[in-house]
Order: C-alpha cells, then sequence, then structure tokens
C-alpha cells in the first residue's frame, strides 16, 4: 500500500522511480550528449572527449549478465568514484536534490533516495543488451 501512494505521488510530480519513461528522460537530459540517445557512447560530444564514454547498453554483459543496482546507483550520484574513479564524468548534482523515496539497498533498511537516480539506474536496466539476468545490490 505505501509503495502504490508512494508511486502516486511521484506521478504526480511527473517522475516515477519505476516508470522507463521517467528515467529516460533523465538521461535523455542528462547523459545523451556524451553516451547517446541509445546509450552506446555515441553522443554528439563523443568524438570531442579524451575518454570514449562508456557503452551503457553493456553494463550486465561485462558482469556476466547481473545487473548491480546499487553500483549503477553511486555511479550516478559520484559516490563511487572513492573506488573506481571516473574524473572525466561530471558529477550531476541535481540529480540528487529533489523527491526522496525509501530504498532498500539490499540490507532491508529503506533509506532515504532520491528517485530520479534510481529513475535512471531502472531506465539502464531496461536498455541493457543482451537483458540482466540477475540483479543483486
Amino acid at each position: 500500500m505505501k509503495r502504490v501512494i508512494v508511486i502516486l505521488l511521484l506521478a504526480e510530480m511527473g517522475c516515477s522511480p519505476d516508470s522507463p519513461s521517467s528515467g529516460r528522460t533523465v538521461f535523455i537530459n542528462s547523459c545523451a550528449s556524451c553516451h547517446g540517445a541509445t546509450g552506446r557512447g555515441e553522443g554528439p560530444l563523443a568524438d570531442e572527449l579524451v575518454v570514449k564514454p562508456a557503452d551503457l547498453t553493456k553494463i550486465a554483459a561485462r558482469r556476466n549478465g547481473f545487473w548491480p543496482m546499487v553500483e549503477i546507483m553511486s555511479i550516478i550520484d559520484g559516490d563511487h568514484r572513492r573506488t573506481l574513479p571516473r574524473e572525466r564524468m561530471p558529477i550531476f548534482g541535481d540529480l540528487a536534490e529533489g523527491k526522496l523515496v525509501p530504498f532498500d539497498a539490499g540490507d532491508g533498511r529503506k533509506m532515504p533516495t532520491p528517485v530520479t537516480i534510481i529513475a535512471l539506474a531502472n531506465y539502464l536496466e531496461t536498455i541493457q543488451n543482451p537483458k540482466a539476468t540477475e540483479t543483486f545490490p
């Protein structure tokens, strides 16, 4: 019941963590200029970059079919740079602003998490080729 209420509130705001269209909108606005509209690393700015943007459609393939939801969210919000530096990828602080929703990162505790980061990570999962066979936090 609580999940339904959260989803309805987010829909009212125009953003749902479970909606591919919400995540796609965030992707187009924040990521496509480098990673391309399809996520394959062929955005309009890709040729100007020293390090070619990653093909985001192969994240699960590079991880033997697993979709690493929390790792992806950590990369998006910049926190993951402590263990896997991506100094050329900008931090989009605005993605961490706004509505927070409860998110379980695998430890059974629901932590307030920016809805835009969840929506973007969920969208990225939908563009995996081949599709992820399993998800893990």
